[in-house]
């Protein structure tokens, strides 16, 4: 006791719900493990379907079947690390994947025969890393790949023959180049450098492949922004910019002049998410921004009517990760916060969505907690986009809280399904995630 001065000894914690008012305990490595499957990609010509599942030893690989049938095969070995990354080649005879050995991080390019099974490395440099693959329907046999092989520093980019394997320096990093962008027939002609002097970004265009580099527009260190691709007739480019705004803006640049043409998509509360663009026409057909949850700004009249039907096709926020070379079937994804990862497959033509499979089957038969989003106001008046997860089946009152800390800054949290948060909810607390100041996406 403390009589004289006034303190107060400080309140007890709160205690844990009982046991027994709670769901069943959820084993840790359903939240943790592996999915059972995950990643479903289509080939070019939609007639087959690729997916990351496990192998008989527990190891993430890629399995392949054709759409409409059973009959699932794994192409891949992989007995150690697992495959993480893996898509189609546009020959329509290759799959190709990534892998690295031991944890190096010196990610090589393998392709698989589909007819033969034989895996080839295509990038077979001791101590080299591939990145940055691009891949162009109308040059079916080759790759452009990033490889440090010159200068293990920097990545200047190959074009490799998927026949022979034969790999050719096509475009050389000058130094300070982080990322390159084709245009529609498939040439190099942009490139995103950093100067390591004042932290400024650099967006540089070129007007064919062995013209001279420009800088078409440069952004301080406190700016935020990117080139996200060329138009079709590659006069002109989408680049995200928060010069003259606090978030970043979708715009459409004049590549001669460096000059904003049009402001294509904004949003006042936080920066432009996801970018869904025709591979054809290459026109910007919608527009994501996740301030809360995503939210889709559908541009194009042609997949206005898809979007309404996606949205009422299953629970949760949805996005597009893969489309035939017709266009005509899409891969979607479906994100929940108190459950698993759905994939459907959509066909335009019938308007109709077909479930594939989820990430984790053993969710489906746990109860688990929702994720709200809410905001809360810091001592400033800095309004910040938080989450909070409470346990189901107890009320919530009196609760031990978590507070979840991202890392970064330059990271920022989500509404979804959140593993850490749902084992500790599923035990009883209450989990709280504040998108703290310099958070990602938040201008």
């Amino acid at each position: 006791m403390f009589p004289a001065s006034g303190i107060r000894a400080p309140a007890p914690a709160p205690a844990a719900p009982a046991r027994s008012e709670l769901p069943p305990l959820v084993p840790r490595d359903v939240f943790f493990g592996n999915p059972v499957k995950a990643s479903p990609r289509l080939s070019p010509d939609g007639k087959l379907l690729g997916y990351l599942a496990l192998s008989e030893q527990g190891v993430l690989n890629v399995w392949v079947r054709s759409v409409g049938r059973d009959d699932d095969r794994m192409v891949t070995n992989d007995t150690r690390r697992g495959i993480r990354v893996f898509f189609f080649a546009e020959d329509l005879k290759h799959l190709l994947y990534m892998q690295d050995v031991g944890g190096n991080e010196n990610f090589h390019l393998y392709a698989v025969d589909l007819a033969a099974g034989d895996a080839k490395d295509l990038t077979p440099y001791e101590g080299v890393r591939a990145q940055g693959i691009e891949t162009d329907k109308k040059h079916p046999d080759e790759l452009l790949v990033g490889l440090n092989l010159r200068d293990r520093k920097v990545f200047d980019m190959h074009r490799i023959n998927l026949a022979s394997g034969e790999s050719k320096l096509d475009t050389e990093n000058p130094g300070d180049v982080l990322g390159w962008d084709v245009d529609a027939d498939f040439v190099i002609r942009g490139a995103t450098a950093q100067n390591p002097q004042d932290g400024s970004t650099v967006l540089r265009v070129r007007d064919a492949a062995g013209a001279p580099w420009r800088d078409l527009v440069t952004l301080p260190a406190e700016e935020n922004g990117s080139f996200v691709g060329f138009t079709a007739d590659g006069k002109a480019g989408y680049v995200t910019t928060s010069i003259g705004s606090d978030v970043t803006r979708l715009v459409r640049m004049d590549l001669a002049t460096g000059r904003e043409l049009e402001t294509i998509a904004t949003d006042p509360r936080c920066d432009v998410g996801g970018i869904m663009i025709q591979d054809d026409t290459r026109t910007v057909q919608a527009v994501g921004f996740n301030y809360l949850r995503n939210e889709w700004k559908v541009l194009d009249p042609a997949i206005a009517a898809d979007f309404a039907a996606l949205r009422k096709l299953s629970p949760g926020d949805f996005a597009v990760t893969g489309r035939d070379r017709a266009d005509r079937t899409w891969i979607v994804v479906y994100t929940v916060s108190d459950g698993q990862v759905k994939w459907f497959t959509w066909d335009r033509n019938a308007r109709k969505g077909t479930f594939l499979f989820g990430n984790q089957p053993a969710l489906e038969k746990a109860r688990l907690a929702k994720m709200e989003g809410v905001v809360i106001e810091a001592r400033d008046g800095l309004r910040l986009p938080c989450y909070l997860t409470l346990p189901a089946g107890v009320p919530p009152k009196n609760l031990p809280m978590v507070l979840y800390v991202h890392g970064g800054p330059w990271a920022r949290d989500g509404w979804g399904y959140n593993p850490t948060a749902q084992w500790l909810a599923n035990r009883g607390y209450a989990v709280f995630q504040v998108n703290y100041r310099a958070s990602t996406g938040f201008g």
